[in-house]
């Protein structure tokens, strides 16, 4: 990795019940995740991601990168909009520099052209660092 270079884009596309399935891995249960209808009776348009999945995979795009979980010593993220399911999410990210073994990464989520993660910047341990 060298200063520029981009990360392989990560794109993912969470199904219809994936929500669920994260609120009982994760115990978060709040109904914005869960429940379509209380999800747009409070003014969102039908239930959304959590946040830290959408972070997840963020976390995910950068540890592939990298070779392996070893390598994320450190993520960062913005939080800017809501994900949705069964939308494509696409990660990506590029080398701004590189130092002592370690590689700092500006990167970000879109989903249909908007921006859900900005500013995001994680550092890699590169290989035989």
């Amino acid at each position: 990795m060298k200063p520029g270079d981009e990360i392989p884009p990560l794109a993912v596309t969470p199904d219809r019940y994936l929500t669920v399935r994260y609120a009982g891995a994760s115990g978060d249960f709040n109904p914005i995740h869960i429940d379509e209808q209380f999800a747009q009776q409070v003014g969102l348009p039908g239930r959304i991601l959590h946040g830290l999945y959408t972070m997840a995979q963020v976390a995910r795009a950068h540890t592939e990168a990298g070779g392996g979980p070893q390598s994320l010593k450190r993520l960062s993220v913005q939080f800017r909009g809501m994900g949705l399911p069964e939308q494509e999410l696409v990660v990506t990210g590029k080398v701004r520099s590189v130092d002592g073994g370690l590689a700092v990464v500006e990167c970000g989520c879109e989903q249909g052209g908007r921006r859900i993660i900005r500013h995001a910047e994680a550092e890699l341990r590169l290989p035989d660092s």
